[in-house]
């Protein structure tokens, strides 16, 4: 009896969670979720999704998927639900509204080595401010000014190496251009010098563990990155340390003009977030400017032979008119006429597509094209897989800049072209990028020719790189 009277007790609390799961379940139920696989339990298919495969197409994974699933599938991908989008217009809804419907979700891993107060990895009103002082310092005018003469400076000093019918890794030249421009315009680290090129030394190896299997464990690429990592906050750390003790002693600082200054005057983050900011720019504007500068040196040999004959012609009227100005350095209005320059940026761009997807998260439930999109699912827009619908750019696999000029009847669409993202969280460093590409090229095409020395192509990691590196012959012009 006692029993009985026990089980009647709990049995309105029994009930409830029945009726909990039941609703539950017809919650689940009314979702019209995307055609797709789930893959293995906890792995899901992030194995297959991130194998290497060639930057120039979206891979097997992504082409059988679509084949299979269409443009919209679900999938569970670095171990969440996910909804994955090659859809142009979806895409372009998800970035929109950023911050409303979707956040910013990076793996944790990569919050791990790029810190918590990354702008990568930031949302909400923290993110906006760290992108205004991020768009503040890379302000127009001093792009016009300042930055240009900085790009030109350092693209000059690195080209001056090269000496004729000499073999290197074009790579490597890249990175050491664009290292060397943020270095000097975040912490004003001059190219050569010791600090700086042990500072480089302990970026490579960072590098190496942001594209490496999150693995935390004793001799892992990870780990090792960890500690440089470590490394090179502590040398900022200093930096930081020294500029606040000069400005209480009443010294002049010289180094102003740097972003590290910048910050410290204008700015009321906290240590932490100084460390992370800087850090974070450091990473952006080292690796996708140079990825993408390596990139055009590798596409224009191969494309139709009046590309560079037309990109030559363009920058030899702009060296004519320098020469009869009796002026030495490149000025906005320089930049400006590099029409074709621009086609050649964006053909690169898209085509090489150096930032493939991105890592978003529904923040409530979405439906879009028929298809329900669960709150809390990661969400995956596939820029590379947009860039290369044919559908939307004719002959997408085929190096074509002509594509951009205005009314020329070759497919291309720019209404869905997203190299830098979009949105609200549109990179901050835009137009620095699309700077450094055009003043490279211009000095590039009017001092040097170049073939390919070995046979090397890029691969997505799936950010992208060159196995080889990229090994040129370069030729004197």
């Amino acid at each position: 009896m006692p029993d009985s009277h026990h089980l009647f007790l709990f049995l309105p609390s029994i009930l409830s969670l029945i009726l909990f799961f039941i609703l539950i379940k017809r919650k689940q139920r009314r979702y019209n979720l995307p055609p797709g696989n789930m893959g293995w339990p906890f792995l899901g298919e992030t194995i297959g999704y991130l194998r290497p495969y060639t930057a120039t197409s979206v891979g097997e994974f992504m082409h059988q998927h679509i084949s299979r699933y269409g443009n919209i599938y679900k999938s569970n991908l670095f171990g969440e639900k996910t909804i994955v989008s090659a859809d142009a217009e979806l895409n372009k809804f998800i970035l929109q509204n950023d911050g409303r419907l979707f956040e910013c979700s990076y793996p944790r891993s990569i919050g791990g080595i790029l810190g918590k107060w990354s702008m990568l990895v930031l949302v909400g009103d923290m993110h906006r401010d760290m992108r205004i002082i991020s768009l503040n310092f890379l302000s127009n005018a001093r792009l016009r000014t300042h930055l240009l003469r900085e790009v030109e400076k350092q693209t000059l000093l690195v080209l001056s190496t090269w000496k004729e019918k000499c073999v290197f890794s074009a790579q490597d030249e890249a990175k050491k251009f664009t290292f060397n421009l943020m270095a000097k315009n975040i912490m004003s680290m001059d190219p050569g010098h010791p600090e700086t090129e042990q500072l480089k030394k302990e970026y490579v190896t960072f590098m190496k563990g942001v594209v490496s299997a999150p693995l935390n464990l004793p001799g892992t690429a990870y780990r090792k990155a960890l500690q440089s990592r470590s490394t090179i906050l502590k040398f900022i750390e200093r930096k930081m340390e020294k500029r606040i003790r000069q400005t209480k002693e009443g010294k002049e600082n010289p180094e102003e003009d740097d972003l590290l200054e910048w910050v410290l005057k204008h700015s009321n983050l906290s240590t932490e977030q100084i460390l992370d900011l800087i850090l974070s720019l450091l990473f952006a504007g080292h690796e996708t400017s140079s990825v993408a500068i390596t990139l055009a040196i590798y596409f224009l040999p191969g494309c139709p032979i009046g590309a560079i004959q037309q990109l030559r012609e363009e920058h030899l009227e702009i060296a004519r008119s320098k020469e009869k100005s009796e002026e030495v350095e490149l000025n906005w209005d320089d930049y400006k006429r590099m029409e074709f320059t621009q086609c050649v940026i964006n053909e690169t761009l898209r085509l090489g597509n150096v930032v493939r997807f991105l890592h978003r998260k529904a923040l409530k439930d979405v439906r879009y094209k028929g298809y329900d999109i669960p709150c809390g699912w990661k969400v995956l827009p596939v820029i590379a897989a947009v860039h290369l619908d044919p559908s939307l750019f004719d002959h997408p696999q085929h190096f074509n800049p002509w594509r951009w000029q205005q009314n020329n009847g070759i497919g291309g669409s720019s209404n869905y072209f997203m190299p830098f993202g979009g949105g609200p969280r549109l990179c901050a460093g835009t137009e620095l990028a699309k700077l450094e590409m055009a003043v490279f090229i211009h000095h590039l095409v009017l001092n040097y020719r170049w073939e390919l020395a070995d046979t090397d192509q890029a691969f997505a990691f799936p950010f992208v790189d060159f196995p080889k590196g990229l090994p040129i012959r370069v030729f004197k012009s």
